[in-house]
């Protein structure tokens, strides 16, 4: 089978599990075949299909997300190395990043609370030249993750990643005097449901947050004073309908909120600064 008709085929039998089944079985190929994407389409599809695609297509059947399967993910302009120990950097983050780049067009010193892959914190300094920046997380395998994007990418020099866990005591020591806090916690309620490419592959400790989602927020906000420098920003991820429970905590703490959309015209970032 040619590398065409096998593509063909492979869309067709995902069809049934995802949206993107062709662009699915393209990625899964150009994997395969070494190659990216770009080349496949124009070199490679009237050679012999690789032996390997097809367990990449039957992997990708059984629900589990592309980006594990090729092991990347590209956001921000930035090629990404993922596992299944970090959540997987979604396009509706970018806001985030955004709205950091102009909240603070001149920050140094950058704190990414939860950093998974390195995702937010790697976006924002390869932007900002002269900052320099902390990610920090509870699971060592995700911090070897965002180290290792960091090597990759030319910013190690400029980035450090630190085990902290803020569920526990003095988890922020040596962290304060901000630019910039950015985080992407945990906000999906306990029971919601959610795609079995999410709910089955990626890190329920890194989505789940309580029976209203907001558990993680309730311990990070009120310790974000005492991170920010002054004149800082915090900038935080949120639920669609989290805006007015997520500022409203940030005003407990002494905070004016700004929300900010994402492409889909969808809440997605609360930025705090002080009042």
């Amino acid at each position: 089978m040619l590398v065409g008709e096998a593509i063909r085929a492979g869309a067709e039998r995902l069809s049934a599990t995802s949206d993107t089944a062709r662009l699915d079985a393209e990625v899964l190929m150009a994997h395969a075949l070494g190659a990216s994407r770009t080349d496949l389409l124009l070199r490679h599809m009237r050679e012999p299909a690789p032996a390997g695609f097809a367990a990449l297509v039957a992997r990708r059947a059984d629900h589990e997300p592309v980006a594990y399967i090729v092991g990347a993910q590209d956001f921000h302009g930035l090629a990404l190395r993922v596992s299944p120990a970090v959540l997987i950097p979604r396009g509706d983050s970018e806001a985030l990043v955004e709205a950091a780049l102009a909240a603070r067009p001149a920050a140094r010193r950058v704190l990414d609370c939860g950093t998974g892959s390195g995702a937010l914190l790697l976006a924002v300094l390869a932007r900002l030249g002269g900052a320099r920046g902390v990610g920090i997380d509870r699971s060592a395998t995700a911090l070897a993750v965002a180290a290792g994007n960091a090597a990759t990418l030319g910013l190690a020099a400029r980035s450090a990643f630190l085990q902290r866990d803020w569920t526990r005591g003095k988890w922020n020591a040596g962290l304060g005097g901000c630019d910039l806090v950015l985080a992407n916690p945990p906000y999906v309620e306990n029971s919601a449901e959610l795609a079995p490419s999410v709910r089955d592959h990626e890190p329920g400790g890194a989505l789940f947050a309580g029976a209203d989602g907001l558990d993680d927020y309730r311990r990070l906000i009120p310790a974000l004073p005492a991170l920010l420098a002054p004149g800082g920003a915090a900038l935080v991820e949120i639920g669609a309908t989290q805006a007015a429970a997520v500022s409203g905590l940030g005003a407990a703490a002494g905070f004016a909120a700004r929300v900010h959309r994402d492409l889909a015209g969808r809440d997605r970032v609360v930025e705090f600064t002080r009042e």
